[in-house]
């Protein structure tokens, strides 16, 4: 199958899941009730969304290799926690039944031992997603260790700037890439819209650098970011949102830079958390390496064993950032 037909089941799937999600994240209080815990939604969703991934991918491609973060175990051992996922799976695939969604979620227990797979983080971005903000469902296909299908659902992200990340966007957006031939954004709420190209304008000296930065601290070191910026001498108050949402407003130019620095030694970014947004970024027209200026490298496994950190931003900002890194001598330890 040609890569275009690749892009097109991964829109539909992605569309489909962000649509799950919404209406999962709009009843959050019921879902607490039912369950009994105040993390269930994000379970149920993220469950939800890995079955609508699978199943689209299967129902449009044939067999898929599925590389995703969650497995049925749990789900099969919590009848409450099944059925909450079922009626929110039911949402777009109304003839679903308890057998058929625990099998297309294990669809996701692929490995990455193939020339090429499919990569999906069913729910990025876990506490923006019950705080009612920012999450992204993201789906990559990974050819010979180089992310070249992406489809970023973003689906509380408003399209116009002016409106608050802080709280649901009606449509939300996905963003949608090709290795080599560009990237386009769609609203999250409409399957038949047509695709409007985004690039990203490179950013001129003199001008503030907007860093797009995690709500949560633990995701990078807020520290080291302050000190890069301090040494760069253009900085300005940070764009503060959850998920892979972040490669997607530096890819369509609301903010210049998203920087995830080591908070610990030894930790290894997983492919999901980076493959789709990554590629919407560079597909923009922007780069994206980790800390020491290195491409990523998707291929050793889950894992981005090669790599310490990430620096996306557009080249002028990268190469300030890079070169920051290195004169502060962040992450040699």
């Amino acid at each position: 199958m040609s890569s275009a037909q690749y892009l097109a089941a991964a829109r539909h799937a992605v569309t489909q899941a962000s649509l799950v999600c919404r209406v999962v994240q709009k009843n959050l209080e019921a879902v607490k009730a039912v369950t009994k815990d105040d993390k269930s939604p994000v379970t149920v969703a993220d469950f939800a969304s890995q079955a609508i991934v699978a199943h689209v991918l299967t129902e449009q491609l044939g067999k898929v290799i599925l590389v995703g973060e969650e497995e049925s175990n749990s789900l099969r051992e919590d009848a409450t926690l099944l059925a909450a996922t079922l009626a929110a799976v039911q949402e777009v695939w109304p003839d679903c039944t308890e057998e058929s969604l625990v099998s297309s979620i294990d669809i996701g227990r692929g490995d990455t031992d193939h020339a090429g797979y499919w990569t999906l983080d069913p729910v990025d971005g876990t506490k923006g997603f019950l705080r009612n903000q920012q999450y992204a469902v993201a789906l990559a296909y990974i050819e010979r260790g180089t992310p070249t299908v992406g489809a970023l659902g973003c689906p509380n992200l408003p399209m116009d700037f002016s409106e608050s990340m802080d709280t649901p966007d009606p449509k939300g957006c996905i963003y949608l890439a090709l290795r080599g031939d560009g990237v386009s954004e769609v609203p999250a709420n409409d399957p038949d819209a047509h695709p409007r190209r985004i690039t990203r304008l490179d950013h001129f000296k003199g001008e503030p650098i907007r860093v797009c930065a995690s709500v949560e601290s633990g995701h990078s070191n807020a520290d080291d970011t302050d000190r890069i910026l301090a040494h760069i001498g253009e900085s300005s108050s940070p764009i503060r949102l959850d998920s892979q949402a972040k490669y997607a407003v530096v890819a369509r130019g609301q903010s210049d830079a998203y920087l995830r620095l080591p908070t610990k030694k030894g930790y290894v970014e997983r492919i999901w958390d980076h493959a789709a947004g990554a590629l919407v970024a560079v597909e923009a027209g922007c780069f994206v390496t980790d800390i020491h200026g290195n491409p990523l490298d998707f291929s050793h496994g889950r894992g981005l064993e090669k790599n310490k950190g990430i620096v996306c931003a557009p080249p002028r900002v990268h190469g300030l950032m890079i070169g920051a890194i290195r004169d502060l001598g962040i992450g040699k330890a």
